[in-house]
Formats: structure tokens, sequence, C-alpha cells
């Protein structure tokens, strides 16, 4: 009598195997916190799930999770596992955007991203001018935070990016499109009509009270640093996220605020504006991979982003030498 054979290659394979479909039915028990929902997470069935984890248990040697309750929870040996099946399972997900990204890609022909400010403060004008240069061109725009940005870049979700902060990557470029002047808005009719045209000394904003940039952003780390060296220190009564919201408040007649030079015009009919000296230089960047050339709409975009960049700073610096010439 011939021995009988096992049903199947697992119950022989070697121990301590792992598969990446043990890793997402991981992830699922974690995320749903039970056998039927990680089944429907997986678009399988419960009883599929059931035997897929009774499989990864075996093939790994030691049981990833006990019920309790109804509940699944990690045993030691699964606690021991989670963190850099996390990482694994976030690296997979990566790798499935960049996958699909790369496949969608060529259905645009213009995919920018830039932080919430300048989408509000220089992109909608730069679109304009890009539309009657080359008319009604592919274009997909979305708004993220610099950090997300960099990423955003990397895994092909955008072309180019448009921030303030100088993003360091080994397969990113940031290019310098301009420079212009740290600005002060205040609400309409705090300072005269002439001074309002003048610059405005560092020194004067010495234990003044001003709408903060949250230190979570680089610039508003930097602008934290020049307000803290004044003697006494600016006083900080309100954080906020973005300049964007700063400009916001100071146009609803509250407080004075240190923003970049394309927030301060934005708003120039709303409040009043004046360049503060020392100048402390504010960076406007373009990102972009280095090893993707730019087609012709993406390079006429960052042309049009830096053309608008620059009359706003152009507008801020020549009010005053215009005032100068009438006098």
């Amino acid at each position: 009598m011939q021995p009988q054979l096992r049903d199947s290659k697992a119950d022989i394979a070697p121990l301590g195997v792992m598969h990446l479909r043990y890793i997402e039915m991981f992830q699922a028990i974690l995320q749903a916190g039970t056998l039927t929902d990680a089944a429907s997470l997986l678009n399988i069935s419960q009883p599929a799930a059931t035997k897929l984890l009774k499989q990864a248990e075996r093939r790994l040697g030691f049981p990833l999770f006990v019920r309790l309750k109804g509940q699944w929870h990690l045993t030691s040996e699964g606690r021991l596992l989670q963190g850099q099946m996390e990482r694994i399972f976030e690296e997979l997900r990566d790798l499935q955007r960049l996958v699909s990204n790369i496949a969608r890609a060529e259905k645009y022909l213009l995919r920018a991203i830039s932080t919430p400010t300048l989408a509000n403060a220089i992109i909608p004008k730069s679109l304009t001018r890009l539309r009657k240069q080359l008319g009604q061109s592919s274009v997909e725009l979305s708004t993220q935070h610099s950090r997300e940005m960099l990423k955003s870049i990397i895994l092909r979700e955008a072309d180019v990016g448009i921030t303030l902060q100088e993003l360091d990557h080994p397969d990113i470029r940031c290019e310098l499109l301009c420079e212009g002047p740290l600005v002060l808005i205040a609400p309409k009719d705090t300072w005269s009509a002439n001074a309002a045209l003048q610059p405005i000394m560092i020194d004067s904003l010495a234990n003044s009270s001003l709408l903060g940039i949250t230190r979570a952003d680089q610039l508003g780390r930097q602008l934290q640093a020049y307000l803290e060296q004044l003697d006494p220190p600016a006083r900080i009564t309100t954080w906020v996220q973005t300049y964007q919201i700063a400009k916001d408040i100071v146009c609803s007649g509250e407080g004075l605020a240190l923003v970049d030079p394309f927030t301060a015009v934005s708003g120039a009919s709303e409040l009043q504006a004046r360049i503060v000296e020392p100048v402390m230089p504010i960076h406007l960047y373009a990102v972009y991979r280095v090893d993707t050339p730019l087609n012709n709409v993406q390079k006429a975009f960052l042309q049009s982003v830096k053309s608008v960049a620059s009359d706003c700073i152009a507008y801020l610096r020549n009010r005053g030498r215009k005032l100068h010439s009438v006098q």
C-alpha cells in the first residue's frame, strides 16, 4: 500500500516563510478587528480568510492572533512583527500607487501640485497665462503641503510641484524660480497711505502682537527665529497653519502677520502690505523628478508661474519708487 500524499505543498514547506498575501491578511485583521470584516477588505470569503490565516501561522511556525470576545488580538509574536509588517505594507501600497501613476501619466500633459497658499496666490493666474499661450491643454491640479508634495513627486502622482520650501531628495530637482521679500500685512487703514507704501523695519515689531505660522513649516520656523532676535521678542497670539489663513484673518480686521509676497499681493484690495527690512528673502521653488524630462506644457507652466510671481514682487517693490518719483 502506497503512502498517502499530503494535500498541499504548504504542509511540507519549511517553517519561517513569509508571503505578501500573509502581510495583507495581517494588516486586514488589524484594521478590521474581525476575520469576517478582514475577508471583506480582501475581497475573499470568510472561510477563505480563515484558511489563509491558518496557513500563514502554520508556515511561520507560530500564531499571529488570538481571539478574545469576538475580536482578534495580536500574540506576543505578532507584536514583534507588527512594525516591520506595517512598513512593508506601506511600501507595497506605494509601489501600487507608482504603477498606477505611471500608467495614467500619459493621459495628462500637466499634473501640477502646489502648497495651499500658492494655489490661491499665484496658480490661478499662472494657469490663465498657460491657457492663453497653449489653449485647452489637459491639466490636473492638486494641493498638498511640502512634505506630502515631495512624496507625490517621487511616486509620480504629479509632474511638477510649486512650494516656498527647498526640498532635498536625490531623485528630485528643486529649481529656484524667483526670490522676494518678507512682507508685513495689516488690516485696512492701519497706516497712512504714504506709510503703507514704505518698507517697515523689523525692529519696530519688537513686543508687538502677531499671527504666527506653525513651526511644522520650515519657513514658519525661520520666521519665528527671526522674531525671537527682537528685544523684546514679538508675541504670537494666534498660530495658523498657512499664510492664506493668516491673510484671511488679517483681512477680517484682526492682527498683523508676516507672510510671503505672493500672499500679500493676492489680498491687496483688502489689506495693507509693507516690505520688511532688513530683507529676509522668500524663495519660490519648482520641484520635479531628475530622471524625467519636462514636456513643453510643463515647461510653459513653470515659466507662467515664474512670470506671475515676478510680477507680484515687482508690484510690491515699485509702489514705493513711484511715490518717491511723484514727490
